[in-house]
C-alpha cells in the first residue's frame, strides 16, 4: 500500500506541471481568440474574425439609440465579418482604442472572458473545437452611463 501510494504521488507531482502549462497555454489562446475578434474589427481584418470565431456565432447586443434608449441588435457570423471589413475603414476608431481582455474561467471544453472595446463591453462563451478555441456566444452592450 504505502508503495502504491508513493507511485501515485510521483504521477501527480509528474504531471502537475505539464496540467498547469496546458491550463495557461488554453488560457492564453482564448485570450488571442478575442483578440483576434477585437482586432479584427479595429484594423479591417475580417480574416481575423474567421479565424476566432465559429461560424455559427449567437451574437446578440445593446446599443443605445439617439434618445438614449437600449435597442437590441442581433448579428450573425457573415454580420461580423461584414461590420469588420467595414467598420474601421475611415479610421473612426482611434489608435489608442481600449482593447481589454479578462479571461475567467477555461476548462477542458468551454471557457469565458471580457473585452472593454471602443464599442462597449463584450461577454464570451467560447469552446475548445478540433483543439482550437472559437468563440460561440456573444452578448454585449454600449458602454454604461456614467
Amino acid at each position: 500500500m504505502r508503495r502504491f501510494i508513493l507511485v501515485l504521488l510521483f504521477a501527480v507531482i509528474a504531471f502537475a506541471p505539464q496540467v498547469a502549462s496546458q491550463s495557461e497555454a488554453d488560457r492564453e489562446a482564448v485570450r488571442l481568440a478575442v483578440l483576434d475578434y477585437v482586432e479584427g474589427v479595429y484594423s479591417v481584418d475580417p480574416a481575423r474574425i474567421e479565424r476566432s470565431v465559429h461560424p455559427k456565432l449567437a451574437k446578440v447586443g445593446y446599443g443605445r439609440d439617439r434618445n438614449g434608449d437600449f435597442r437590441e441588435i442581433p448579428m450573425t457570423f457573415e454580420q461580423l465579418k461584414n461590420l469588420a471589413a467595414n467598420y474601421n475603414k475611415e479610421g473612426r476608431i482611434p489608435k489608442d482604442a481600449p482593447k481589454e481582455i479578462t479571461v475567467f474561467e477555461v476548462l477542458d471544453k468551454i471557457a469565458s472572458a471580457k473585452l472593454v472595446a471602443e464599442w462597449g463591453i463584450d461577454y464570451f462563451q467560447l469552446a475548445k473545437l478540433d483543439g482550437k478555441w472559437m468563440i460561440v456566444n456573444v452578448i454585449w452592450q454600449s458602454p454604461p452611463k456614467k
